[in-house]
C-alpha cells in the first residue's frame, strides 16, 4: 500500500533469522539496515506491538555515515553477528534465566 518493494524491505527482516525479539526487533531490523546504508537513503522504521502502541520514524541518511566520523568495522555487522548463531534449547534458556537451579 506504500510503495514499498521487497528489496527495499529484506535488509530490515531479521526477525526470520534470529527468532522475534518483540521490542527489540525494530531497532535490530534498523541496524541491519544502516549497516547497508549509504547518504541520502531514507529509512522508513515502524513498530506494533498487541496491546501496546506503535511508533515510526523516518530517517534520512546523512553524509556522514561515509565521512569517517563513524567507524562502521569498529562492531561486527548485523549479518555477520547473525552468520554463525548458536542455538540453546529450553533446558539451557531456563537454567541460564534462573529458571532451573542445579543442585550441588
Amino acid at each position: 500500500m506504500l510503495g514499498f518493494t521487497a528489496e527495499q524491505i529484506e535488509p530490515g527482516l531479521v526477525v526470520p533469522k534470529l527468532g522475534n525479539t518483540y521490542s527489540g526487533a525494530s531497532m535490530i531490523g534498523l541496524a541491519a539496515t544502516l549497516d547497508a546504508a549509504k547518504p541520502g537513503d531514507r529509512i522508513f522504521v515502524t513498530s506494533f506491538g498487541s496491546g501496546a502502541g506503535s511508533d515510526a520514524f523516518d530517517i534520512t541518511v546523512t553524509d556522514a555515515i561515509d565521512s569517517g566520523e563513524f567507524n562502521r568495522s569498529a562492531a561486527p555487522s548485523v549479518e555477520k553477528l547473525l552468520a554463525n548463531p548458536t542455538y540453546l534449547d529450553y533446558a539451557l534458556y531456563a537454567k541460564h534465566k534462573g529458571k532451573i537451579v542445579m543442585q550441588k
